[in-house]
């Protein structure tokens, strides 16, 4: 029809046409508007059931400002179109659990191209970068701007500084702690969010661990372990909240670090320091302390092999394997050598000395088979000093040496004696693995004198390749369901007056047959028992989840 042959319609049709008009225009706003509104659900993560228009975060529809659907013209009060409410986000599912969700409604959030990592202090950069990576994420540096899809750190608040506030709201993720090791807690927790199931979830999760020592040991002395390994585990270990990773490398088999005091002890598979300079830097990067350990008197053959003048002998001149002379000032010289040295390579605040299994006291009288300790021991500490009361004198004077450095120092619970006239420092933690041993003493003797303990029970955290005399791969289970920071020997728990003194504990791979695993077998074999362990450590209570479904949350975790 072209314009010509239009006729003029009178004012009755037009108003009739013009509501037409307006009642399809509206069934399309309401069809575009479900459209995106499922998008957005699917953008988010947890579409809730029912159909309606576009919400936004407080579930508000989006462009009407009351929560009400738009409404037809010339209509006094039309019905509200069909809205969407969510309903109270869950906690999030992680490893360790969190210790406290306050659940909120809204969409969630989950990663989008264009969204951002921000910070609100250059001393978070390292972990807003870490987290803009991991998560597909862009680093914009520090911004005080906020945009939706946004993830921000920013220190701030007191307490804890390994706790965090993680809030999702209003489309955007804050993540806040008073410390940097708090705000990548933090991201460890929306990094589990997303892996397992793509959307951290609406409302504010509370966090902090209860125990501020979460540790892995390795004994790399008798297996050497690869770098890349240990810096495979180090990202393992950051992601569950692990903040202590132990190095043995000194023992009878090898001696597995470059030494520039002492190159004449090092045995021909080890670490360059390069390449522990790179693994500590990773630490850092995770807020892991690597603590050495270098043992003495005793598992020092590697050692002792490039200095046989120092061996301990008895009287019948029989050599001790492993043992040192202590009545030599030559082995003090040597082992501080040694100590000094690599309190240059190793930055962190925390030391093990060893001090467990000296051969001398294991005898029936130390002081008629070792006549050379014994007497010097008379001479330092007088007619009545003993072979216990030098070992002991040993172990604070190397205390002495690590301290100077700034370190806070440890030694095995054997490396303690009791009846001597020389007592050990006060300040050196107790590293409780056994009540075996002859002469052990319970752990309340440790802790009834008002010492730390370091909690790493044989029975439950003692991964021994080869599964020697009466040890046992640990499984991940065990651990879950009867162990707690205070069952520190067997399976009796010590008094809870004294679990303020327990600072932690630490899940232990020793080698003693290093051809029993494969590395790959290793890392297979303590996966699941360094997830139970340091759920334990970050909350002791009752775990909410199953064995079964906390297995199954791994497994979706990866």
């Amino acid at each position: 029809m072209t314009q010509h042959r239009r006729r003029r319609r009178g004012p009755a049709r037009q108003v009739i046409r013009k509501r037409a008009v307006t009642v399809a225009a509206f069934a399309g706003t309401v069809a575009l508007g479900t459209g995106v509104g499922l998008w957005a659900a699917a953008d988010g993560g947890s579409a809730p059931p029912g159909t309606g228009t576009r919400q936004s975060a407080s579930g508000r529809v989006a462009g009407t400002g009351t929560g009400e659907g738009p409404k037809a013209p010339d209509t006094p009060s039309a019905a509200p179109s069909p809205s969407r409410t969510y309903p109270l986000s869950k906690a999030p599912r992680t490893i360790p659990a969190v210790r406290s969700h306050t659940p909120e409604r809204g969409p969630g959030w989950r990663p989008r191209p264009g969204a951002r990592v921000v910070v609100a202090d250059p001393a978070l950069a390292d972990e807003g970068r870490l987290t803009a990576g991991e998560l597909g994420l862009s680093y914009a540096g520090e911004r005080n701007d906020a945009r939706p899809g946004d993830v921000r750190l920013a220190l701030g608040g007191g307490g804890n500084r390994e706790s965090y506030t993680l809030t999702v709201r209003d489309g955007r993720v804050d993540i806040t702690g008073p410390g940097e090791a708090g705000v990548f807690y933090g991201t460890r927790t929306l990094k589990q969010e997303i892996r397992g199931g793509g959307t951290a979830a609406e409302g504010v999760v509370r966090d902090q661990p209860a125990k501020p020592v979460r540790g892995f040991m390795l004994d790399i002395a008798r297996k050497p372990f690869t770098a890349s390994w240990i810096e495979d585990r180090i990202r393992e270990l950051g992601d569950l909240k692990f903040n202590e990773l132990g190095l043995h490398f000194s023992d009878d088999q090898a001696f597995r670090i470059e030494s520039d005091s002492h190159p004449e002890i090092v045995s021909p598979d080890h670490l360059t320091k390069a390449q522990v300079k790179k693994i500590v830097a990773l630490a850092n990067s995770r807020h892991i302390t690597v603590v050495p350990e270098i043992d003495s008197p005793g598992h020092l053959g590697a050692v002792l092999a490039a200095h046989p003048d120092l061996r301990l002998r008895k009287a019948n001149g029989v050599v001790l394997r492993g043992a040192v002379d202590i009545s030599k000032d030559a082995s003090a010289r040597l082992v501080d050598d040694l100590l000094n040295e690599y309190a240059g390579l190793f930055t962190g605040g925390r030391w093990h000395l060893g001090g467990d299994e000296y051969q001398a006291l294991m005898a029936r009288d130390p002081q008629t088979s070792y006549p050379q300790l014994a007497a010097a021991a008379k001479r330092k500490y007088g007619p009545g000093g003993t072979v216990a009361d030098l070992t002991t004198g040993w172990l604070d004077d190397r205390a002495a040496t690590v301290r100077a450095h700034g370190r806070t120092v440890r030694a095995w619970n054997d490396g303690f004696f009791r009846g001597t006239s020389v007592q050990p420092d006060p300040s050196l933690q107790v590293a409780y693995w056994t009540g075996k041993e002859i002469g052990a003493r319970p752990p309340a003797e440790y802790l009834s004198a008002g010492r730390q303990l370091l909690n790493y029970n044989d029975e439950f955290l003692y991964y021994v390749l080869g599964q020697p005399q009466t040890f046992v791969y640990p499984t991940g289970r065990r651990i879950y369901e009867q162990w707690t920071p205070r069952v520190v020997r067997g399976t009796t728990a010590v008094p809870a007056r004294y679990d303020g003194q327990i600072l932690g504990g630490s899940f232990a791979v020793w080698c003693d047959f290093p051809h029993a695993q494969t590395e790959a077998q290793v890392a297979a074999g303590i996966r699941m028992p360094l997830k139970a362990t340091v759920q334990k450590l970050w909350d002791p209570r009752r775990p909410a989840l199953s064995w079964t479904d906390f297995r199954k949350l791994a497994d979706r975790l990866g």
